[in-house]
Formats: structure tokens, C-alpha cells, sequence
């Protein structure tokens, strides 16, 4: 085990380097830190969903197989709604054809379906005739065909609820894509494309409010969502965290050179995620922000016990040389704890939580070398003031504290013990949602669009079914037909359905048309070759671009049904799913079993599978968090006791949760264990503290006051430091980030009130007994007052400060 006097040997040793040659120190710093940083222009952002889920994930197998089997779902949705009267107008249908003309133009475009161009199949005698539901132009119509067409687009089972509103004032126009997948920049050129061509048409009918969504405009939001966090989060990261530094140092240059370890830290762990390839997403962009928190304490803690130590008579190489050696055991140990927390991140089954995790990981690891090497060099260099003796003083709110928690240890671990017991039974009913939908927020144009769609047209969560026969040319078999349609229609009667496209309905509408177009005969074809038969008239009819490739696979063993639903919980998807598939197995042959799969629900199962190993990976975090600190504090009793502490906050903040908002995404399900491994390191400050004042003092009471008067301000300070920038990450446009940013923001608020009261009232009752003497306190091995770590120099400042 290294012991302190190693620690402090190393530190001194790092000190003396750094203040002696400060220039190498800065220069090899800067330099090797230029070097590495060139991995940030290989950092490229993501813009494609998928990302959120690993390769082997059996969700996204599934999905894909489907897409593979007929086509992609990446699409522009463009959606044109009437202000006044009815989209089945000349300007809307005019506006719509336009749309649907340019639409085939738009990059990567496959196809395009619309309300004017839908194949219809008339009778005219016994031929089949097929034609677009809108013929010729639509500026020529009369009232009497704009009746027709009204009438027929909302008894058609295929259009109404998906192409044209139920109550017919919106009407829309789907760019089915084809995407190359070989550079990010196709979502953003087709999105772009399709943005400008809403900015091109809408103009022109003024009467009209035209809006684009899709899946390819939520993959370019995502971009646009880590574009932004960087654009606007990170400058006020920087402002935050200088006002506090600048508010607790009492000095623009030791300011400055702390600002400049955090900022070399948070700009090298981007470049860790160009070197390893990891593609910017949201919860990735986080990354830096969350080192610049997490990372400011460490310069903060040297310079203010180099102050101290300047306070005290000692020259400033001196003074710098000190503070490095009584501080390197302490934010080493803190550097470990939080870096552990992040890393049983990668429990996570989302890549871009596993990348937040290692990058910050990996700048907090920075800005620890940085803290012990560059800092120091750069302090030698500027002119540093001693801080004030009026810092000495104690704040009669700590003593009042430490009165009352010595006098009422047993009434405090009551009350504690009971508003855990009452938040963890809140915290059990939080329920995992992520309706990806959601991640975006209000103020993003692509979230209002999305509820624009909603609200004026149908739902925008498609459920996909893969519907096997059992053989090839199975799909005209009139028993396979027959059990499309009952499911078709079971779904339909289903509360959460908007809407069915199913191949059953084609083949009644062909079939009517085959046989004359008589009520009666909207019905499935009766024999396979009848069906046979059919099905090849319609497709010979089709126009380019416009087949069933999307609807029944090449050897026409499968068809595709899709169904799109109403806005949905993750729970409620989840009950929508299995009970679907359980209609399959009971009334369908095994070759028809299958399960829904899409994007909505590829996330549902990714915030359940995540909430499960997560847990997993809290408790390894939290094993080894308990380690470390058994190890700092050389106490198996002490170190056990000191999980108790650091778990109340996040059950308490998790409870807090469940009131405020009732439910977390799958970002702010790990808020646990990234919380756990930064409000760790108060608690380490505080029994270090502890253990070092049972030393000179004559009871475990006595020793706890003075450590209460001394943490208590510097604890304070820095948990608002850490609030603070937490608190900035709230403000992300990405739900996933700022739920993050809100939930670790509680956690962090209420830790200090766990380690100024709780801690005092565990430590007294469960260990202060038996070490009465100053022979038994001996036994915990404390540190002597002299290497005591620099906890009291952030207290004296922040005392100075408010002083």
C-alpha cells in the first residue's frame, strides 16, 4: 500500500519540477496536449439514430432485416394543412402536387406518395383501369370532382389517417429515401434540400401552412442538437466556471491558469473521441462539460493551499511546492473515485453513454496530471496573494450545526433513515420512457414540426410487421389474406391505432375492381390464381416508383404491415407490442409470428434493457468506489461507513425526481453512478479530516467539531461549483442531456447536507465510541495536522470570500 509520506514524497518531487523548470513544464504540457489534440477534427458528428444502439443489438437486427426484406424507413414527411376549409382544395391540391413533383428530386429520393398521386383502380367495363387519385392539373378542377375526390380519399382505408387527415383538413406528401450511408453529410443535404423546398412552395399558398418532419429531418436534429450544445453550452460552461473560480481564487491569474488546465482537459477528451472514432452525438458533446465541472476542484484546492501556505510565512516556490505535496493523496484519490464512476458507465447498452463515460474519464484523468504539473509551472510564474487571516474565523451557522448534530446524532440518523425509506419507495415507481421524439426540445424547429404533424395529420411512431406465409408466393394464398385482415382489423380496433396499411386492403380494392366495381365485391380474392392473377394486372399497371417492393419481399413470402400509433409511453409501447404478438400466436400459424419492430420500439427495449444493466453497474461502482475509499482512509469500518453517505443523496435525489418530473430517460438512468463518483470526493476530504483532527484532539466529539469548521464553507462552495455546472447542462436542448444536467444537479445539492449531517451522526455513533483515548484513535492510522489535506484551505478561502 502507498502510504501518505510516498505521496507527499511524489508530490514534492512534482512540485519542485515544475517550479524550478517551469518553461519545460509548460512547454511539454502545451505541447504533448497540441499533439494529442489534433484528433478533434477527427471527431465527426452522428446523424443517424442507429447510433444509439451497439451492432449486436437483437432490436436493431430485427429492424434491419425488415428493411433489407422491402425498404428503408428514412423519409421526408412534408404535411400541408388548410388554415380555413378543406385540404381537398384546388391551392392545397396544388400545393400537394407540387410538392410530390419537386419531392423526386430531393437527394437520395426513392419514391414519393401523396395524396394526389395515389394509384387508384377504377372498372370501366371489364377492364381494370388505374389512375392518381387527383388526374391532371389540380388549379382545373371543379367543385364536383373536388367532392369525388374528397369522398374517396377518406373512405379509403389506406389513405385516411396517413396521407390525408380523418377530418380532411391535412393532406400529406412521403419522400421515401434511399440512403447511401457513406458520409453524414447526406442527412443534412437532404434535409437542407427539403427545408429549402418548404421555404420554395410555401410561399405561394399563402392560405396554407406547410411543415417537413420525417426520419431523416430527426437525424439531422440530432446534429443539429450536438451542434448547438457546443455552440451555446460550452461558452457558458466557460463563463460559469471562471465567475467561481475567479469568485473563490481573489485572482485573475491563478484564475486564468486553472482555466487553462480545464480547458486543455475538456478539449482533450474530444480529441480522445476523434482518435478512437466515436462519433459526436449529444450525450458524447456532454463529455467536455462534464470535465470542466467535475475537474475545476482539483486546481482550486492547489491554489488555495498555496495561498495558505503563503499566509503562513512561506515563500511562494515554497508555498507552491507545498500545496502539491499535501494535496497530490487527496485529488488522486478523488481523480480515482470519480474516474471509477464513469467507467461502470460502460454497463450501458447505448454506445453514446459508453462514449460519455470514457471521454470523461479520460479528461478528468488529464486534469489531474495537469493540476500536478502545468499548474504549479504556470503559479510560479504569476504573483500570487496570501490569503486573508480573517479566514480563520468560523461561520456561526457551522457552529450551530455542529451543536446540533453532536447533541441530536440519534434524532439525525432517525430523520435520515426515514426520508430515505420514503424516497427509495418513490424512487421504485419511476418508470423508464424514451419517446425519442421527445430527446428534442420545444425550442428545436424539428420538435415543433413533429407536434405540428401530430396534432394536424396522424401519430409518427410506425410500428412495422413482418408477416411471413410460409412459401414463397404465399402472399395471394386467401387463408394468409384472411389472417392480414382479421389482424388488420383487430389492430384498428385497438385505442392506440391511427392507422393499417395492409396488403389485404389492396387486394379488395383490385379485386373490386376486377369484378366490376360492385359494393359486394370489395372482398379478398376467393382462389390463389385468382389472386395470382390480380396482384400481376395491379403491379403491370403501376408507374415507375411506385411498386410493392415496399410491401411484399422479392420471393413473395412476406408482406409488410405497418401501423402507426398515437403518442406512447415506453411502458405503454412496450403492453402495445406483446399484445400484438400475442393476437399472432393465437390466432395465426407459426410462420406469421412475429413481433413489432420500428424505431419507437427499438427505444423502448433499449430503456429497459439499459435500466437492467445498469444496475448491475452501479453496484460495481459502488464496490469499488467503497475500496478506494477504505484504501484512502486506511479504515475498513470507516470505509464501509462511508457508502451510506454517498448512496442517501442519490436515492434522495432520485425520489425528488419521481415527484417533479415521474419518469427518466435512458441518459438520466445513469445519472447514479455518475453522480456517485463526484460526491465521493467531499467525503473523502471530510473523514481525511476527521481522522487527522482525532489526533490532537481529546474526544471523537471534539474532533468532529473542528472538522464540521473547517470542511463545512470549502464543501459548500465547491458542491456549488459542481451545481452550478450541472446546472448548465440542464439547459441542453437534448432531453437526454438536460435530464442529466437536472438529476445529477439534486444529487449534488443534497450530498453536502448528507456529509455535514449524516456523516458527523454515523462516524459518532458507529465508531466514536470505542476511540476515546489517543492511543485507540491511533489504531485508524490518521495524518498528522501537518500533511492534512487541503479541504481546510478551500474552507478558509470560502470564509475569506464571504468574510
Amino acid at each position: 500500500m502507498i502510504t501518505r509520506n510516498r505521496f507527499e514524497r511524489l508530490g514534492e518531487a512534482l512540485g519542485r519540477f515544475a517550479t524550478t523548470r517551469p518553461l519545460l513544464a509548460i512547454v511539454a504540457s502545451l505541447v504533448l496536449s497540441g499533439l494529442f489534440a489534433l484528433g478533434v477534427p477527427r471527431a465527426a458528428f452522428s446523424t443517424d439514430y442507429r447510433i444509439f444502439f451497439s451492432a449486436d443489438d437483437p432490436g436493431l437486427a430485427s429492424f434491419e432485416r425488415l428493411e433489407k426484406a422491402f425498404t428503408k424507413t428514412d423519409n421526408v414527411l412534408f404535411v400541408v394543412r388548410a388554415e380555413s376549409g378543406d385540404v381537398v382544395s384546388r391551392d392545397a391540391l396544388a400545393a400537394i402536387q407540387e410538392l410530390t413533383e419537386e419531392g423526386w428530386k430531393l437527394p437520395f429520393a426513392a419514391r414519393v406518395d401523396s395524396l394526389t398521386n395515389f394509384g387508384v383502380v377504377d372498372a370501366v367495363g371489364d377492364d381494370m383501369v388505374q389512375h392518381a387519385l387527383v388526374p391532371g392539373r389540380a388549379a382545373d378542377l371543379d367543385d364536383a370532382a373536388l367532392r369525388g375526390i374528397r369522398a374517396r380519399a377518406l373512405g379509403e382505408p389506406l389513405l385516411a389517417g396517413a396521407l390525408i387527415a380523418k377530418d380532411g383538413r391535412s393532406g400529406a406528401v412521403n419522400v421515401t429515401l434511399r440512403l447511401p450511408g457513406k458520409a453524414p453529410e447526406e442527412v443534412s443535404l437532404t434535409a437542407n434540400a427539403a427545408h429549402a423546398l418548404v421555404d420554395k412552395v410555401a410561399p405561394r399558398y399563402p392560405g396554407l401552412v406547410i411543415r417537413p418532419c420525417g426520419m431523416a429531418l430527426m437525424n439531422d436534429a440530432l446534429m443539429q442538437a450536438s451542434v448547438s450544445d457546443l455552440a451555446v453550452l460550452v461558452p457558458a460552461m466557460v463563463l460559469v466556471m471562471l465567475g467561481a473560480m475567479f469568485w473563490m481564487l481573489r485572482g485573475l491569474a491563478a484564475t486564468l491558469a486553472v482555466g487553462l488546465v480545464i480547458g486543455l482537459s475538456s478539449t482533450l477528451s474530444m480529441a480522445f473521441a476523434g482518435w478512437l472514432g466515436y462519433p459526436l452525438t449529444p450525450p458524447a458533446v456532454a463529455a467536455p462539460l462534464m470535465v470542466m465541472t467535475v475537474a475545476v476542484a482539483d486546481g482550486i484546492h492547489i491554489v488555495l493551499s498555496a495561498r495558505d501556505a503563503l499566509r503562513d510565512g512561506r515563500s511562494q516556490h515554497d508555498a507552491i511546492v507545498f500545496a502539491v505535496a499535501t494535496n497530490l493523496e487527496a485529488v488522486t484519490y478523488t481523480c480515482l473515485t470519480t474516474v471509477v464512476g464513469f467507467l461502470c458507465l460502460n454497463y450501458s447498452v447505448a454506445p453514446p453513454v459508453r462514449h460519455l463515460a470514457n471521454m470523461t474519464s479520460f479528461g478528468v484523468t488529464v486534469a489531474f496530471l495537469l493540476s500536478v504539473v502545468l499548474l504549479p509551472a504556470l503559479l510560479s510564474l504569476a504573483v500570487l496573494s496570501p490569503s486573508r487571516p480573517e479566514a480563520e474565523r468560523s461561520f456561526r451557522l457551522v457552529d450551530a450545526l455542529s451543536a446540533f448534530v453532536l447533541k441530536r446524532k440519534v434524532l439525525v440518523l432517525a430523520v435520515a433513515s426515514a426520508v430515505t425509506l420514503g424516497a427509495g419507495t418513490l424512487a421504485a415507481q419511476l418508470e423508464n420512457n424514451d419517446q425519442f421524439i421527445r430527446y428534442f426540445g420545444e425550442s428545436m424547429a424539428f420538435r415543433r414540426d413533429v407536434d405540428f404533424t401530430m396534432k394536424n395529420l396522424s401519430g409518427i411512431y410506425r410500428l412495422e410487421f413482418q408477416l411471413g406465409s410460409g412459401a414463397a408466393g404465399g402472399v395471394v394464398e386467401p387463408a394468409y389474406l384472411e389472417r392480414v385482415d382479421a389482424f388488420s382489423g383487430w389492430l384498428r380496433a385497438q385505442s392506440e391505432v391511427d392507422h393499417v396499411y395492409a396488403l389485404s386492403d389492396v387486394m379488395k380494392r383490385v379485386h373490386q375492381a376486377s369484378h366490376g366495381g360492385g359494393a359486394g365485391e370489395y372482398r379478398l380474392p376467393a382462389t390463389v390464381e385468382e389472386g395470382r392473377e390480380e396482384l400481376f394486372l395491379y403491379e403491370m399497371g403501376l408507374p415507375p416508383g411506385l411498386d410493392l417492393r415496399d410491401r411484399i419481399d422479392v420471393e413473395k413470402a412476406a408482406t409488410r404491415l405497418s401501423v402507426t400509433v398515437k403518442d406512447m409511453s415506453t411502458r405503454e409501447m412496450t403492453a402495445f407490442k406483446e399484445r400484438s404478438a400475442a393476437w399472432l400466436r393465437a390466432h395465426t400459424p407459426p410462420s406469421m409470428w412475429t413481433e413489432a419492430t420500428g424505431p419507437v420500439v427499438i427505444f423502448s427495449e433499449l430503456s429497459s434493457k439499459n435500466a437492467r444493466n445498469m444496475v448491475q453497474g452501479d453496484f460495481v461502482s459502488l464496490a469499488l468506489i467503497s475500496l478506494c475509499m477504505m484504501l484512502v482512509l486506511r479504515s475498513g469500518r470507516l470505509g464501509l461507513l462511508s457508502v451510506v453517505p454517498n448512496v442517501v443523496p442519490i436515492i434522495v435525489g432520485y425520489g425528488v425526481w419521481r415527484l417533479a418530473v415521474g419518469q427518466m430517460n435512458i441518459v438520466a438512468s445513469v445519472a447514479g453512478s455518475i453522480s456517485l463518483g463526484v460526491i465521493v470526493d467531499d467525503t473523502i476530504h471530510f473523514l481525511t479530516k476527521f481522522k487527522s483532527a482525532l489526533t490532537t484532539e481529546r474526544s471523537p466529539e471534539e474532533a468532529m467539531k473542528k472538522t464540521l469548521a473547517h470542511v463545512a464553507p470549502a464543501m459548500l462552495a465547491t458542491s456549488g461549483i459542481l451545481a452550478l455546472g450541472f446546472g448548465v447542462l440542464g439547459l441542453s436542448s437534448f432531453q437526454m442531456v438536460s435530464h442529466l444536467g437536472w438529476l445529477s444537479l439534486l444529487v449534488v445539492a443534497i450530498a453536502p447536507v448528507a456529509d455535514l449531517v449524516l456523516v458527523p451522526a454515523l462516524v459518532l455513533v458507529f465508531v466514536g465510541a470505542p476511540r476515546r483515548s489517543r492511543a485507540r484513535s491511533r489504531t485508524l492510522a490518521p495524518f498528522d495536522d501537518d500533511s492534512q489535506d487541503d479541504v481546510g484551505s478551500v474552507l478558509d478561502s470560502a470564509k475569506a470570500g464571504a468574510t
